[in-house]
């Protein structure tokens, strides 16, 4: 009976200062507000984008929720909040809390070496690139210092690279790999990344590559499942995330899909890539969304990893998912292509807001803060200083790097000078 009675004391207690705490956060203007919608109405009728969807939620419920223009301009047909959306790198945040659950379940850990899980990781070299006495480049291969392990999989640490980034030889080696030739599992797709040099060291520098794609590979080797399958089960069923998936399937589905304009060349190619491949259900960047859904996951976030009564990480583990790891002591130095950018460090999966940063005046935001985008133009933050969760989904890789921060911008403008800042 005590413990009961304390129980239900605690969490009235919890209710109070909950909502005290909310009290004392203003909403935001309606007149910064407008601006948003000001903003991404001119976007829309001058041609730059062919729609958009923003939502901001503010102690769990939903302030400001607009739609933009179309979700295809050969059909016409209107943007609308169940509107579908190639997320690209926004699947990241989803495959590591996967890898997460499995570590907070003792299935899985950070120190594990991935060649546990993909053998041919045991064979894998690391690329270095020197120059000899007639000042040419020689390129040597040499034995890593550590193995790669989890941990390096779900910060970026692991020399694993994209072909876009890095010194001409790794941009080289990973094209002449051909690594998506034909059909493809993620378990053939971690072997083919396993045949290629590391970039660096394991654990030395923070790089965006392909990491996350192995780490998907690993949750079904250690699950039994297709990536899918453990995601549908352990967190879209669970969180009502019903319209998350790699592929679509029914002519619904396909109609509520967006795409970006005609003349986004670089987007449109990569949706060709998706289109032919639906058999490999990249944790890197597979995954179809909606706002709605993906404000779910946001929400989650923000309350510590729960939601609606459902817990998806221990307070340890969710702790650990969203502390910096790449910071100073850590030893990780930032690539060229810092994507989490000014301020921000980088935990399992997510960039988090740990200083002010270099910028005068400082990036808008709050220490702590969680965020991830993407290359077709989604963005969602979580800023617990403010208790809210804000998303842009948009399908654009033309425009978003001004309308990212743009938009971020829009979203704190909203509240007075003293909370937009770190």
């Amino acid at each position: 009976m005590r413990r009961r009675e304390f129980l239900v004391g605690a969490a009235m207690l919890a209710s109070s200062m909950a909502q005290s705490r909310a009290a004392d956060i203003p909403a935001p203007s309606s007149e910064g507000l407008d601006r948003i919608t000001a903003y991404f109405d001119n976007e829309v009728t001058s041609g730059r984008l062919p729609g958009a969807v923003v939502l901001i939620k503010q102690h769990g419920k939903p302030v400001y929720l607009k739609t933009f223009g179309v979700r295809d301009t050969r059909t016409g047909l209107a943007m609308t909040p169940d509107t579908i959306f190639a997320i690209h790198s926004m699947t990241k945040p989803i495959t590591c809390l996967g890898a997460m659950m499995l570590i907070d379940e003792g299935k899985l850990a950070l120190t594990d070496p991935v060649s546990k899980y993909v053998p041919l990781f045991a064979k894998t070299k690391v690329g270095v690139q020197t120059t000899d006495l007639h000042g040419e480049l020689e390129l040597d291969f040499v034995a890593p210092v550590r193995p790669v392990n989890i941990e390096d999989l779900l910060r970026h640490t692991s020399g694993i690279s994209y072909d876009y980034i890095g010194a001409e030889w790794v941009e080289h080696a990973y094209k002449a790999a051909d690594i998506f030739e034909g059909p493809f599992n993620n378990r053939e797709f971690a072997d083919r990344i396993a045949r290629l040099p590391l970039a660096r060291q394991p654990g030395t520098l923070w790089r965006y590559g392909h990491s996350t794609d192995v780490l998907g590979s690993i949750i079904e080797i250690v699950s039994g499942q297709t990536l899918y399958q453990f995601l549908k089960q352990r967190i879209f069923d669970p969180l009502g995330m019903n319209s998350t998936k790699f592929v679509l399937a029914t002519e619904d589905e396909l109609a509520r899909m967006a795409r970006p304009l005609p003349n986004d060349f670089i987007l449109l190619a990569g949706e060709r890539d998706r289109l032919a491949h639906p058999e490999w259900q990249s944790g890197g960047g597979g995954l179809l969304s909606t706002i709605t859904d993906y404000q779910r996951f946001s929400q989650m976030l923000l309350n510590g990893g729960e939601f609606a009564g459902r817990r998806y990480l221990s307070p340890s583990a969710f702790e650990a998912m969203t502390t910096d790891h790449i910071g100073p002591g850590s030893g990780v130095a930032r690539d060229y292509f810092y994507f989490p950018g000014d301020g921000f460090g980088y935990g399992y999966g997510l960039a988090v807001r740990t200083d002010p940063g270099n910028a005068k005046p400082p990036p808008p935001g709050s220490l702590g803060e969680l965020k991830w985008d993407s290359g077709s133009g989604t963005y969602f933050g979580v800023d617990p200083k403010l208790d809210m969760v804000y998303l842009m989904m948009q399908q654009t890789q033309n425009e978003r790097s001004r309308i990212t921060p743009a938009f971020k911008a829009l979203v704190y403008d909203c509240y007075p000078p003293p909370l937009r800042r770190p």
